[in-house]
């Protein structure tokens, strides 16, 4: 008879003879993908329309873990960083290198690299990105020098602890110094687990295996296809015909999740947040809206209740222009939401007190404000923007909707071309660096409102420059409260939405703070 002992031996013996349990390389994963971006460069776009294909294509000097669901400083690991140390004064981070990593184009990467993009980034270099979204989050860097090919270190005015934060998010791409930004939107070079094969505008986007990827016997996967298909009604149907692995990542709401199931019996279909906040924006520049009594009569209309009921069946959240706990880090309490303009429960008391500034301002219902509501053609817009026109005839305001190719859609709403906006806001990465820095400090990139407080921003520079995180926390909800009062960027919502993939997909896990970060897919791979 055999004994435990002698079957425990056995499987030991026998287990290298099967893969049932190992990764197995080759095949092509296959998404779909919502929509056609106006370029592929990292650096110049703002939406994980490019940064989720483009994420494998690079490799940042510092990651978050690809396996972690929540993003945090504690799940900072190394990339093409080996180590980092900061000086006692946190002004100062150096980072030793990896050697021997090349290129796509088989050039070496060296610290040059390092220097090169953040000095595009932070405007240092001579050398200028047609949109540099991102460089907001650079403010606070002095310079970057190098020592040697494989030592790099960052130089800030002040102290920043959380800026590794920002060099950790999928958006933070290291690029290489000899190729022109013109060339990095079509024709992407990068270090990365996957090399461009192929962009078809409006019909795909296809990487393939870098065979001299820098991590030994990586990636698993042949390549990867996107497959642009906009209606998300098709693409739930090819995703159940079996023509898809993986859907577009956080692209299917919630009501429509029960249809992607039914298609695909065998899904997996997560629910998570995105930390993708949707918005109501207001040139504050263009009359009457350079009112701020108007304004603050657009915040009081909004029933936020209605937008979560109708879009999500209640799971979307309530919050600020952080996002809310459990999965954010550093959202308001629901106590502190609760006492802001909007926010509270008594919706006909504070539509009564938005009609109220309205009339005082000569509007009324035999003297409506006409206005065209601007969005982004595709549904997570759309969707929303829709309930916002019907929601801001209360105000006396009737709007009519203008929809925008995702192409136009960051350029018309940088150079602020529109008189109320619904927009979908990501977060690159869950902290107040990036959120504040990026969207509301004065004359920031994507502050698309044109909101300005000095007092704010002195705000924004004391909690960045502080250690204790207990007292940063309490700085944070003293700069979010202020937001919305002001009438900054007012949020109707942060949205919860599914990816759905295959069974045989494996390794692949979703973040829970942040959708632009989980996309390397270097050890995803497929049970076939």
């Amino acid at each position: 008879m055999r004994t435990p002992l002698f079957c425990m031996l056995l499987l030991a013996a026998t287990a290298w003879l099967t893969p049932v349990w190992g990764q197995q390389p080759g095949g092509t994963l296959r998404l779909t993908h919502r929509d056609s971006p106006a370029s592929l460069s990292m650096h110049e776009e703002g939406t994980n329309s490019v940064a989720t294909p483009m994420m494998a294509v690079f490799n940042n000097l510092v990651v978050y873990d690809q396996h972690k669901p929540q993003n945090s400083m504690a799940t900072i690991v190394p990339e093409l960083a080996t180590s980092w140390t900061w000086n006692d004064a946190h002004t100062e981070l150096t980072f030793r290198l990896q050697e021997g990593v090349r290129w796509h184009d088989g050039k070496p990467f060296t610290s040059a690299d390092v220097k090169c993009t953040w000095d595009m980034l932070s405007g240092h270099s001579d050398q200028k990105f047609r949109l540099n979204f991102r460089e907001g989050w650079y403010k606070n860097l002095a310079s970057v020098t190098t020592d040697g090919d494989f030592k790099a270190t960052f130089h800030l005015t002040r102290p920043q602890p959380a800026f590794i934060a920002l060099l950790a998010s999928g958006y933070s791409a290291v690029y290489p110094c000899h190729v022109p930004p013109n060339t990095m939107r079509t024709k992407p070079i990068g270090t990365g687990p996957f090399k461009l094969a192929e962009f078809k505008i409006n019909e795909a986007i296809r990487l393939v295996r870098n065979p001299d990827y820098w991590k030994k016997g990586l990636p698993y996967l042949d390549a990867i296809e996107f497959t642009i298909i906009p209606n998300r009604a098709t693409a739930i149907l090819a995703f159940g015909a079996d023509k898809f692995d993986v859907t577009f990542p956080f692209e299917i709401p919630i009501p429509l999740v029960k249809d992607a199931k039914a298609a695909a019996p065998n899904a997996i279909c997560e629910i998570a947040s995105s930390n993708v906040s949707t918005n109501l924006m207001v040139n504050s520049a263009k009359p009457p809206f350079d009112n701020p009594e108007i304004r603050r009569a657009l915040a009081l209309t909004l029933d936020r209740k209605s937008f979560i009921d109708i879009l999500s069946e209640g799971k979307n959240d309530a919050g600020g222009a952080m996002l809310p706990p459990p999965e954010g880090v550093w959202g308001m309490p629901k106590e502190m939401l609760a006492t802001l303009p909007g926010y509270g429960a008594d919706v006909e008391k504070n539509r009564a007190e938005a009609q109220r500034i309205m009339r005082g301002l000569g509007y009324g219902p035999d003297k409506r404000l006409p206005v065209k509501v601007s969005t982004r053609n595709i549904g997570p817009y759309k969707d929303p923007a829709v309930i916002l026109i019907d929601q801001l005839k209360y105000a006396y305001i009737d709007g009519e909707l203008e929809v925008v190719e995702t192409a136009n859609w960051f350029p018309k709403i940088t150079r602020r071309d529109f008189a109320i906006g619904l927009n979908l806001t990501g977060s690159g990465v869950d902290d107040p660096d990036q959120q504040f820095l990026e969207n509301y400090t004065c004359g920031a990139q994507r502050n698309y409102t044109g909101y300005c407080n000095p007092a704010i921003d002195a705000l924004i520079v004391q909690q960045s420059m502080e250690i204790d995180q207990t007292k940063r926390k309490y700085l944070v909800w003293e700069i979010d409260r202020k937001l919305q009062e002001d009438v900054a960027r007012p949020i109707v919502f942060h949205g919860r939405s599914a990816t759905c993939w295959n069974p045989r997909v494996k390794n692949m896990t979703i973040m829970v703070n942040s959708i632009y970060n989980g996309w390397r897919f270097e050890d995803t791979w497929l049970d076939r």
